[in-house]
């Protein structure tokens, strides 16, 4: 008997953007298994960006289509695609730097919050039931991006690197299956890196959600995925492990220059 082929949790088929005369994307196919974690690199202006942007509703695409768990997105609003399970985060960090870090985080929830207007202006007992149990639950995000005691701190006071694992912290509070991470480790020393690919790893075993991820630390790449896609001029150029994408003469070529091949290493 043979075994049931499970549908990948996300799928892109053909996807292109158009933006006046300028095809941004082209032609873009891409599958992501549960609890996958998948690469997406590229040189600056590749396209990577504009890809984020349709797999979250920010843009629609031209032509193509895409599938969170079978189920069609394309039409769908931004709000749309978070509240069916998409979350991401961005190549600059757009926190509510006012508000507290866990504050921020509970944001994140209110889609998941029943009680009505009624309960929040008068206090009901359901209402306090929630809120204690959003707050219970920022709280252990939190702690799993190694903020746990930074609750009640004002986020623009935050460190650079820590406000980078607080936007992970508010996608993760979203309860999305795909995990969208834009340059999670620009900015970042190599402490901070390191930490953050053992906090990448963590979630992903953790929530068992699938990770695309956009990085130009090759580094960090090589070591947390399993799979990489190299886009260049909206085009992809290559697929495969990391191993094998260290070795393409054309990804070195078209990603880094012909005398970089140490870099992929």
């Amino acid at each position: 008997m043979s075994e049931t082929v499970k549908e990948p949790v996300l799928k892109a088929q053909h996807l292109s953007i158009v933006f006046g005369s300028l095809r941004a994307v082209d032609d873009f196919s891409l599958e992501i298994g549960e609890s996958e974690l998948v690469g997406l690199i590229g040189p600056n202006g590749a396209g990577k960006t504009t890809v984020f942007n349709m797999l979250t509703g920010v843009y629609q695409p031209t032509e193509g289509a895409y599938f969170l768990c079978g189920q069609k997105m394309n039409g769908k609003k931004a709000h749309q695609v978070v509240a069916s399970g998409v979350a991401r985060t961005f190549q600059n960090i757009r926190l509510f730097k006012k508000m507290t870090v866990i504050e921020n985080v509970k944001v994140a929830m209110n889609m998941h919050m029943s009680y009505s207007m009624f309960a929040a202006i008068f206090r009901t007992p359901k209402y306090w039931k929630e809120e204690a149990q959003m707050d219970a639950r920022a709280r252990e995000l939190l702690e799993i991006v190694h903020l746990g005691d930074k609750a009640d701190y004002i986020a623009e006071n935050l460190p650079y690197g820590q406000q980078r694992r607080l936007e992970i912290a508010r996608a993760l509070a979203t309860g999305m299956k795909v995990l969208l991470l834009d340059e999670p480790a620009a900015g970042m020393n190599p402490t901070e890196t390191a930490e953050l690919l053992d906090i990448i790893n963590v979630i992903r075993d953790k929530f068992k959600i699938s990770v695309l991820l956009i990085e130009h630390d090759m580094s960090l790449v090589m070591k947390i995925c399993e799979r990489i896609q190299v886009i260049d001029y909206g085009i992809t150029i290559a697929c495969g492990t990391p191993e094998e994408i260290a070795n393409n003469p054309r990804v070195i070529e078209a990603y880094l220059g012909k005398d970089d091949e140490e870099v992929l290493a």
